[in-house]
């Protein structure tokens, strides 16, 4: 048996980040759902915490983009790992467009995940936001 290295992990923890967020600012919802495993975990303190895929479709549904928006996710930081779990640290800056056309920083966050590999791709089992 194949043991897995650290930049397999990392690699696999920074390609579903990017995927979670390239659907995020689409506003493909399944897509963002599809990168949670079934009873995965958001919480975003002050607005609420959502449980398994139904709730997260209903939520990520809410949140759908009605401007461009791009979530820059910086300085990504895997802490913990082993073949089957990780934990990683990201910097998190939100900017929108306004009506005019010129972006504006929405927020400027950091997110605490852990993925768990399921069915050979690594998925959410919690985010966490720290504004």
């Amino acid at each position: 048996m194949t043991e897995t290295t650290f930049a397999e992990v990392a690699e696999g923890v920074r390609a579903t980040i990017a995927r979670y967020t390239h659907a995020l600012d689409d506003g493909r919802t399944d897509d963002v759902v599809a990168t949670y495993v079934a009873d995965g975990v958001f919480d975003f303190p002050g607005t609420g915490t959502y449980e398994g895929h139904d709730a997260l479709r209903e939520t990520y549904e809410a949140w759908a983009p009605r401007r461009p928006q791009r979530h820059l996710v910086l300085n990504t930081l895997v802490d913990e790992w082993d073949d089957h779990e990780a934990a990683a640290t990201s910097d998190v800056v939100l900017i929108v467009q306004n009506k005019e056309g010129a972006w504006s920083v929405g927020f400027v966050a950091r997110y605490r995940d852990v993925l768990r590999l399921d069915d050979g791709a690594w998925k959410f089992a919690r985010r966490t936001v720290q504004v």
